[in-house]
C-alpha cells in the first residue's frame, strides 16, 4: 500500500474577493475532496500557488488542514532558498502534517551537486518524511536519476518522488535502483498510466480536484490486472487532463474555474496568474458534464 495513500490532490489555495487567504473554504474543500476518494493532500504546491502564499499563510493552512482531516497532508514547504526552507519544513513540523513535499528549486539552475546538498539538508533538518518533487518544465532544471538514485538510497527520510518528468524511461530506472519504500507518485495527470506501468504506486493530481472517483476506477481495475477497462479510466478523463493545463490559461485557473462552477468559494487566482479569462467557468461546464455523461 503506497504510504501517502494512491489517489492524491495537489489542491488549490482559496481566496475571497479581496485575494485574502479563506481559510474555511480551504476547510470545506479538504473535506469534499477526501469524500469524493482522495487518500491524501497536497498543501502549498504548485497549484496551491506556493509562490504567492506568504510563510504565515502556508503555516496557517498546514496547521488548519491537519486538523480538518484524517488523511495525510503533505506541506510544500520548499523553494529556491535552502536556509528559509528548512525553517518554514522544522514548523510545519510542529503542525500535525504527514510529510514534506521538497521541490526541485527553481530560477538559480544549480547543479547535481547543489540539488544533492539542497534535498539533504532539508531532509536532516526534519524526522518527517520527504517527497521529492521534480517538475523540470516549471523548475528549470531536472533531478537526474543518478541524483534520484543516491538520495532514495541514502538518506533514510527520502522516501519517494512526484514525478513531472515526463520520461517513463528515467523512471523505470529510478524505479529499479531504489529501495521498495522509495516510491514514485505520478505528478502529471496524462502521464499517470504510464507510470504505473513502471511501477508508480500513486497520483498527486489536479484534475482529481474533479476526477477523484475516475482516478480509484481507474487504481482499481490497474491493481486488478485490467488493463483495459485502466485504459477505458483514463480515456475517460483525458478531456479534463487537456483542459487543466495551456499556455493560454495555465493551472491552477482551470481547477479553480471547475470548482466554482461546482459550487466552492475558492475565488481568483492572485496575480500573476489571474484573473482567468471571463469564459473558463463556461468551459469548465462543458468539460465537467461530459466527464458525468461517459461515466454511464
Amino acid at each position: 500500500m503506497a504510504r501517502f495513500g494512491r489517489v492524491l490532490t495537489a489542491m488549490i489555495t482559496p481566496f475571497d474577493a479581496d485575494e485574502a487567504l479563506d481559510v474555511d473554504a480551504a476547510v470545506t474543500l479538504a473535506k469534499w475532496l477526501v469524500e469524493q476518494g482522495n487518500e491524501g493532500l497536497v498543501v502549498a504546491g504548485t497549484t496551491g500557488e506556493s509562490a504567492t502564499l506568504s510563510i504565515d499563510e502556508k503555516l496557517t493552512l498546514f496547521e488548519t488542514l491537519s486538523n480538518a482531516v484524517t488523511v495525510p497532508i503533505i506541506a510544500g514547504t520548499t523553494g529556491s532558498n535552502t536556509r528559509q526552507d528548512i525553517g518554514l519544513t522544522v514548523e510545519a513540523g510542529k503542525l500535525g502534517v504527514a510529510g514534506i513535499l521538497a521541490v526541485c528549486p527553481f530560477y538559480n539552475r544549480p547543479s547535481q551537486a547543489g540539488l544533492d546538498a539542497h534535498f539533504r539538508a532539508i531532509a536532516a533538518n526534519t524526522s518527517l518524511p520527504v517527497l521529492l518533487y521534480d517538475i523540470p518544465k516549471r523548475t528549470g532544471r531536472k533531478i537526474d536519476t543518478a541524483t534520484l538514485v543516491a538520495l532514495g538510497t541514502e538518506v533514510s527520510n527520502i522516501v519517494g518522488v512526484k514525478d513531472a518528468a515526463g520520461d517513463p524511461g528515467q523512471t523505470a530506472l529510478v524505479n529499479a535502483a531504489t529501495p521498495p519504500a522509495f516510491e514514485v507518485y505520478s505528478g502529471d495527470d496524462p502521464m499517470t498510466l504510464p507510470l504505473l506501468a513502471v511501477g508508480a504506486v500513486g497520483a498527486i493530481g489536479v484534475a482529481t480536484h474533479w476526477c477523484s472517483p475516475d482516478h480509484v476506477q481507474m487504481f482499481d481495475a490497474w491493481e486488478a490486472g485490467d488493463t483495459a477497462g485502466a485504459r477505458a479510466h483514463n480515456v475517460r478523463q483525458l478531456e479534463s487532463f487537456q483542459f487543466e493545463t495551456s499556455d493560454a490559461v495555465p493551472n491552477p485557473l482551470p481547477a479553480k474555474a471547475m470548482l466554482r462552477t461546482l459550487g466552492h468559494a475558492v475565488g481568483q487566482a492572485r496575480l500573476p496568474m489571474g484573473p482567468a479569462p471571463a469564459d473558463l467557468d463556461d468551459q469548465a461546464r462543458g468539460v465537467y458534464d461530459r466527464l458525468v455523461a461517459s461515466r454511464g
